[in-house]
């Protein structure tokens, strides 16, 4: 077993302390980590302690609402995109049998008269907790806001402009996805609760599970548990980044296990946020990512396509 701490460490605050040899030592951290692992953890991540406690607070509470009360919110035709999305509906790509959670997701909020607001449906409200919706937009918003910071880094260590991902994920598809696997109550299946996947978007940023379980595939094929300290999150690429960067900086693969047999009886919970660009976004493979040792890998393809590609993949989108 490979120790957790191979998952490097970065520093937030480095990249936004106007210190410029500080700002530079953190783009190369981090762009190296992403090079050789995928992912990192952040401290300093800008997102409160009492927004992320509310959070799960809230979360913990919708889940525990009837079966029928959450399926209420249950809307087939967004194919999991707002809303509840019931136990066993989704599987990994190219595995048959479904993962064993439930899921609400959460989506963007236009303000800004951008004409982009028709491409998105409308977050579905919880009537029976009032502070769920303005918890998890207030939540999203804090999420986006550091995944900026990110993905500027990302830009300067790949020689692009600092700026380049600014307007492409303004108002883009990002998610906010929160995620119940409830207690094994009979012997399972499979030891896994969430089958070996890479994430569809440019980067994903995960506030502490409630417990442990998720790990992350290394470059030896052994499988590392990741464990965040209270105060950091962890951040990892996904696949679009890996494409538009010809698989310079690696889209990891990673899964949740199962408990221990002493923990069946407990929930698991977990708040990943997918930073997605804007559909139009072209995630053609940037001309500095293709030389002649490392040669053009994929066709063009915009963000929306990709994205609706992998839905169907995955059993949301028939």
């Amino acid at each position: 077993m490979v120790n957790v701490n191979t998952i490097p460490s970065v520093d937030l605050a480095d990249f936004i302390s106007g210190d410029a040899s500080r700002k530079a030592a953190f783009v190369q951290q981090l762009g190296k980590a992403y090079e050789d692992v995928g992912f990192v953890a952040v401290k300093n991540h800008g997102i409160p302690d009492e927004l992320i406690a509310d959070l799960y607070k809230y979360v913990q509470q919708f889940f525990a609402l009837p079966f029928e009360t959450k399926h209420d919110y249950e809307k087939p035709e967004l194919a999991g995109q707002r809303g509840y999305t019931s136990f066993g509906k989704e599987h990994a790509k190219g595995y048959d049998a479904p993962d064993l959670k439930e899921f609400f997701q959460f989506g963007q909020t236009v303000t800004d008269n951008d004409p982009i607001k028709a491409e998105y449906p409308d977050n579905i409200a919880v009537a029976e907790v009032p502070a769920f919706t303005p918890t998890f937009f207030d939540a999203y918003r804090s999420f986006e806001r550091s995944g900026k910071y990110l993905l500027q880094a990302i830009a300067l260590y790949l020689g692009l402009d600092e700026h380049y991902f600014d307007s492409k994920i303004h108002n883009g598809n990002s998610i906010l996805r929160a995620i119940h696997y409830p207690p094994i109550t009979q012997e399972p299946k499979s030891a896994i609760r969430a089958e070996q996947h890479e994430d569809i978007n440019l980067i994903t940023l995960l506030v502490g599970a409630s417990a442990d379980g998720l790990q992350i595939l290394d470059k030896q094929d052994n499988w590392v548990p990741v464990t965040s300290l209270p105060e950091q999150i962890v951040v990892n690429v996904g696949d679009m980044l890996q494409r538009l960067t010809n698989n310079r900086l690696k889209s990891t693969t990673h899964r949740v296990v199962n408990p221990p047999r002493e923990k069946w009886s407990t929930s698991r919970y977990s708040i990943p946020f997918f930073l997605h660009p804007k559909s139009n976004m072209d995630l053609t493979c940037l001309p500095s990512c293709v030389t002649a040792e490392n040669p053009l890998q994929y066709e063009p393809i915009t963000a929306g396509e990709y994205l609706d590609e992998r839905l169907r993949e995955i059993g949301l989108k028939k």
